[in-house]
Order: C-alpha cells, then sequence, then structure tokens
C-alpha cells in the first residue's frame, strides 16, 4: 500500500527492483497540519478494507511509525490479518513514539534493530518468542555501499566543483507536538548553514503537520537560488547512501542521520528533540537546545570534516537473511489471537530458538613479539575459537595479516552462530587508548610505532576498535573473568617475555597522564643491577623476565654448567628460560640461585606495589609466574610493612589474559550501553 504523491519515486523504486505493485493508494489529504494527518487516517482507513479482501495476505509488514502505517496495522488487525512489524521497541521524541508503540500492540510479529528496543517490546509485555533481533534491514545495502563511483552522484547533486568530504547534508522535519519550536529551529539551522559557507544539500522537510511553515521559511531566506545550496524534494535511497557516506557532516533531527549515517563513520549534527531517545555512535553530536544561531554554528565547526569508527549499533549488514529466516518460521495455523505476556518480565532475555539464538562475541587480537593471534571471545569468555600466525617484521605485513585474520574471523563467527560486537586488540609498547594508536613499542615488535590500528580495522569490518597495552589487557581480564572480578583495587604482574602490569583503581584501570601508568617492569630494585632493555639498569624486566633468564641460561650454557643429568639441549635449538627452569628442578645450584635473584627481584616490586598502591590482591600472570609466587610471598613477609602482609598474592588462573582482556574491552562497553 502507497499512500500520496509524496509517495511516487518511492513506488518508482519498488518497480525497478521486479516487483508488481497490486494496488496504488491515495490518502493524503493537502494541508500539512495536525487535522490533515488526522484525515489522512481516517481516508486510508476508509478506502483500505476493499484492498485488503481483494489481496487476502497471509502476512501484512508493517514499516516504521508513520501516521500512515499505523492505519494500515489498525485495518489489518481488525480483518484478523497477521502484521509483522519492523523497527519496533525504539525510543525517539516525537508523537512517533506513540504511533510506533500502538503499531506494536497491534502486531503480531516484531523484527527489531537493537537489544535496547529488543528490551522495550518485552517490557510492554510482547510474547518473545515473537521477538526477532534482527538488526536495521537498511544496513544490509549500506555496509555494501560505500566503494561505488560516487564522485559522479555527488556532482550530479552538489555541482562539479565539490569535493568528497567538503559538503553538508542538511534533512530537517517538523516536531508535531512543537510545531511552532521546529520552525524557529529550522529557520536557526538554515541561518547557521548559510554562515558556514559550505555546500550544503537541503531535502524538503516530510509531510508531517508544520512542513508547509518550513518550506516557507526556505523560500523567504532564498534557499533554493542560494549558490551555496541545493534544494531537494527527493533523492534516490541508493544515491542518498552515497551522499551521506562521503559528506563531511549531516545536521538535522531525522532517524537517518543517527541510524543509518552511523555505518559510514560520517559526522553529524542532531538538532532538537525529535531523536531524543534514540541509540547513537560517537559520530552524533547532540544540539538540544538548538535556541541559538551560535549553538548551530559551533557544532558545526566542531563536528564538520570529522571522521568516526564505523558504528554497528542499529546492524551488521545480515538482517534480511534473518528476517526471511524468521518469516519462513511462522506457522500460519497457530492461533491468530495475540498473547501478551504481563510481569514479571522474564529475566534472560536471549532467545532460546534457532532463528534468533546468537552468542554475543567480540574479535580479540593480540600482537605478540613472535605471534599474532585472532579469537572470537563470547560474552562469558569462552574462546570460540582461535587463530594463529606468526607475527611478521614489517609494518606492511602486519597491519594487511591483521586485516585478513580479522575478515576471516569474522566471517566465521557468522557460521558459528556469533554477533561480533567489536575488536578489541592487545599489543606491547605504550598506547594511546583514546585514540586507538600504538605510541612507542617494545623491541620486540619492529616497525610499530606511532600506528593508527583503530582507523584500517574500524573500516574494513565496519565495527568499532579498542586498542590497549597488553600488561592493562591483563588487569581489564582478570577484572572480568578472573580473580580480580568484583574487586575494587588490584594489580597484575605479567610475567612473560617481559615484565608489564596493570592498575584497577576503584574499579577503573590506570592509564596515567601519558598512557604510561602500570609499567611495573621497570620498577628499579637495585642500584647496580643488570642492564634493562628500557636503557636503565637494574629494573624488575632486567632480573625477572623470560629475555633475563634466556641471558643467564646462555651464560651458563656457554660454561658448561647448565646441563645436568637427564638434560640435552638439541645443537638446532636456542637456550631459553625452560632450560633453566629444567636445570633448577633437576638440582642444579647455579640454575637455582639465578631462579631466586629473579624472584626476590620481582618480590621487592610486589613490596614496592604494595607501599605504593595498597591494593587488596596482586595477580602473578604469565608462563613464569608459578615458578616466582613462593619466593615472592617470602620477600613480602621478609621486606614488607606489617600493614600490608596481609595482601594476598595468586597467580592467575586464566589461559589467555591478553586476548581475554582484549575482548573485555569490548563486552564492557557493550554491556554498560545495553544495560
Amino acid at each position: 500500500m502507497l499512500s500520496g504523491e509524496e509517495r511516487q519515486n518511492t513506488y518508482r523504486m519498488i518497480e525497478q527492483d521486479d516487483f508488481d505493485i497490486n494496488t496504488r493508494l491515495h490518502t493524503i489529504v493537502r494541508g500539512e497540519d495536525e487535522a490533515a494527518m488526522v484525515e489522512s487516517v481516517g481516508l486510508a482507513l476508509v478506502k483500505l478494507p476493499d484492498v485488503l479482501n481483494r489481496l487476502k495476505p497471509d502476512i501484512m509488514i508493517v514499516h516504521g511509525d508513520r501516521f500512515d502505517a499505523l492505519a494500515l496495522a489498525t485495518s489489518a488487525a481488525l480483518m484478523n490479518i497477521r502484521i509483522l512489524h519492523i523497527e519496533g521497541g525504539e525510543v525517539s521524541g516525537t508523537i512517533d513514539d506513540s504511533i510506533r508503540h500502538a503499531i506494536t500492540k497491534l502486531a503480531h510479529y516484531h523484527v527489531c534493530c537493537t537489544r535496547s528496543a529488543e528490551q522495550h517490546l518485552i517490557s510492554m509485555c510482547e510474547d518473545h518468542d515473537r521477538i526477532l533481533l534482527a538488526g536495521c534491514p537498511s544496513y544490509d545495502k549500506l555496509l555494501s555501499a560505500k566503494n561505488k563511483d560516487y564522485m559522479s552522484i555527488i556532482r550530479m547533486w552538489l555541482g562539479d566543483d565539490v569535493k568528497c568530504k567538503d559538503y553538508i547534508v542538511a534533512l530537517q522535519h517538523p516536531v508535531t507536538t512543537d510545531i511552532k519550536h521546529s520552525i524557529k529551529m529550522f529557520e536557526l539551522t538554515l541561518d547557521a548553514l548559510i554562515s558556514f559557507n559550505k555546500r550544503t544539500l537541503v531535502l524538503f522537510p516530510n509531510i508531517d503537520a508544520g512542513s508547509k511553515e518550513m518550506v516557507r521559511v526556505m523560500r523567504k531566506k532564498g534557499i533554493e537560488h542560494h549558490p551555496n545550496f541545493r534544494a531537494v524534494k527527493h533523492v534516490p535511497f541508493d544515491q542518498f547512501i552515497q551522499l551521506v557516506a562521503h559528506a563531511g557532516c549531516m545536521i538535522g533531527n531525522s532517524s537517518c542521520g543517527v541510524r543509518e549515517v552511523g555505518a559510514f563513520g560520517t559526522p553529524v549534527i542532531n538538532l532538537g528533540t525529535r531523536q531524543i531517545g534514540r541509540e547513537t555512535g560517537e559520530n552524533v553530536l547532540h544540539v538540544r537546545d538548538a535556541d541559538t544561531q551560535d549553538k548551530i554554528l559551533q557544532a558545526l565547526h566542531l563536528q564538520f570534516g570529522k571522521q568516526y569508527p564505523c558504528s554497528k549499533i542499529y546492524g551488521d549488514g545480515n538482517a534480511v537473511p534473518r528476517i526471511l529466516k524468521f518469516l519462513k518460521s511462522i506457522d500460519l495455523q497457530e492461533p491468530l489471537q495475540k498473547k501478551f505476556c504481563f510481569p514479571p518480565v522474564k529475566e534472560n532475555i536471549s532467545q532460546d530458538i534457532d532463528h534468533i539464538l546468537e552468542t554475543l562475541s567480540a574479535l580479540a587480537v593480540d600482537l605478540g613479539g613472535t605471534n599474532l593471534r585472532v579469537a572470537i571471545v563470547s560474552m562469558k569468555g569462552e574462546i570460540v575459537k582461535k587463530y594463529t600466525q606468526f607475527n611478521p617484521k614489517t609494518y606492511e605485513e602486519r597491519i594487511n595479516l591483521i586485516l585478513q585474520m580479522c575478515v576471516e574471523a569474522a566471517a566465521e563467527a557468522v557460521k558459528l552462530n556469533c554477533r561480533i560486537l567489536g575488536v578489541g586488540i592487545s599489543t606491547g609498547g605504550r598506547v594511546n587508548p583514546q585514540e586507538g594508536i600504538v605510541l612507542h613499542s617494545t623491541k620486540l615488535i619492529q616497525e610499530w610505532n606511532s600506528v593508527d590500528l583503530r582507523t584500517p580495522l574500524s573500516d574494513t569490518l565496519h565495527l568499532p576498535v579498542w586498542v590497549d597495552n597488553d600488561g592493562n589487557c591483563a588487569a581489564m581480564a582478570e577484572r572480568k573473568f578472573g580473580q580480580g572480578k568484583g574487586l575494587e583495587n588490584f594489580v597484575t604482574l605479567i610475567t612473560g617475555t617481559g615484565i608489564g602490569g596493570g592498575i584497577i583503581h576503584q574499579h577503573e584501570l590506570i592509564h596515567g597522564s601519558s598512557f604510561c601508568a602500570a609499567e611495573l617492569g621497570h620498577l628499579v630494585v637495585s642500584l647496580d643491577g643488570p642492564d634493562c632493555s628500557c636503557g636503565s639498569h637494574g629494573c624488575i624486566e632486567a632480573y625477572a623476565s623470560g629475555m633475563a633468564l634466556q641471558r643467564e641460561a646462555k651464560k651458563l650454557h656457554d660454561e658448561d654448567l647448565l646441563l645436568v643429568e637427564g638434560m640435552s639441549v638439541p645443537k638446532d635449538e636456542a637456550v631459553s628460560a625452560l632450560h633453566l627452569i629444567q636445570a633448577a628442578k633437576l638440582g642444579n645450584a647455579k640454575a637455582q640461585s639465578i631462579l631466586r635473584t629473579a624472584g626476590t627481584a620481582l618480590g621487592l616490586g610486589v613490596v614496592n606495589i604494595l607501599h605504593t598502591m595498597n591494593p587488596s590482591l596482586v595477580i602473578l600472570s604469565g608462563v613464569l609466574a608459578s615458578h616466582y609466587i613462593h619466593i615472592v610471598k617470602d620477600i613480602i613477609r621478609q621486606q614488607a610493612l606489617s600493614s600490608v602482609q596481609d595482601v594476598d598474592v595468586v597467580v592467575s588462573d586464566l589461559v589467555d589474559p591478553a586476548l581475554l582482556g582484549a575482548a573485555s574491552m569490548v563486552l564492557d562497553y557493550t554491556t554498560r550501553r545495553i544495560h
């Protein structure tokens, strides 16, 4: 069913997609005010029964929250036709909310775009088993659309002299519950755009009450004839996608700005209250009290030309297959009467049926000195699947391998019924997690300074990306999945190739003013100790790291003092820390002395941490932790103040703290956003 002259272009698009339109129904009453909206609904209710009696549909699909959709849902419900409502459960800030929820109460089946919308539907007493969390169908097209010939489209609508990312798309509609204010806000928006002096594509408002007055404002200001503006009534969807994907900014109050445009990371300025309840990505700047031209102008200066990570809050590109599967599962023989699930609402809201059950997961990346690992990690910390490759030596090879492995893992996740919420990356060195940039790397990872990891991954996968130091990731893994869960203050020490760590204080990770907090391996425990890779000497890492133990093992081996009865080192195998540990276990006194010295250095470092941070727990993580734990506890008893000697020191029971910590960045953010 199509209604009104304003929908002419829409039905042409439907015909271009080779669909037959059985009936064209004109129901929009001219007037563009509240009374005209009511009359349009009434006219549709008068005309629809004949059409529905003739078509006899098994299922009526109703989309969104427009007043003409309410007429269709009302007619279908009264004529005992099953209704599937798409995009229910969302919250905005206008009469659309009331219409959307009214359609929800009439509909028998629901397809929603976000987990919050799903929860809203359940809270509205809708049947749990008749709700599908599919994502937004338009995202299926959006996420595959960006690489087309967009410049010809930009030039067609905005002129030959316009460059990519150097124009604005403006789309503003009336707010029917406050028409006077929305007209004033539109006037201020146009004034700000004129002052900002950038080429702007202005789309005419929809036909809601107040639109006629907004068009008068456009004409009063000469927008249709202004050299910087192109005013149009309609842009085909395929072309509109390209225009917003490559714009320097989008401004207005359309749901398109807060929903679909996030798929491209295009900056958006959302004006007023029309979309006040919508979930948005970080690309959206809200100007809810858009009551002065200066506020809007400042927002334009803040947003124009920025590039944000692509957001997948509203979909991952697989909505249509899910909806088709859901439609095929509907039993047309089951009773038509709706059932409402009144409170108490079920606590477990995951859908335990085939077409809905998906495991919320993260892609975790661990960049080690030797290996590059990627894993699919579930919300419960289960590693669903893991991929391992040797870490290349050059930047180009490494970044290409990361992208390749992540793309393959994301594709595999769909087959494993896992929904990837984002990507978390754990890497050695100093990291700016706010920008997703590796500032300085360790010597173990070459060509890895001033590297932007967030942008290429986000652009390729259309997912949000988090990056942090491997020590911080280990601490986050303990906080979410390990022995630090529920603790307000604790410290994690990683004992591996190097020595690192992370500090959790008042439940939050400490990064420091220059992202250098928790470099615990470089606490100095001796003024005349061995040289450290950092350039200093006497650091914990110079005594207790895997590299330090390997150094001492080589010295013993060169002097023929390493091997004891029952040991051998093949000629093609390098001497390592493991050989030193094996020798100590077999009674080699010199190897035992080296391990004791290393454990003592680590223990003194822990004492310093206890005296400085006073945590409630210290967690030793990594392959060497179990070899050091008893020595560390002895040093604490001998050297620490009595007030901290009761602080427990434990060995981590997590198998892959780096991967789990990388995943926790994604899962923690998602949990906070959802709940």
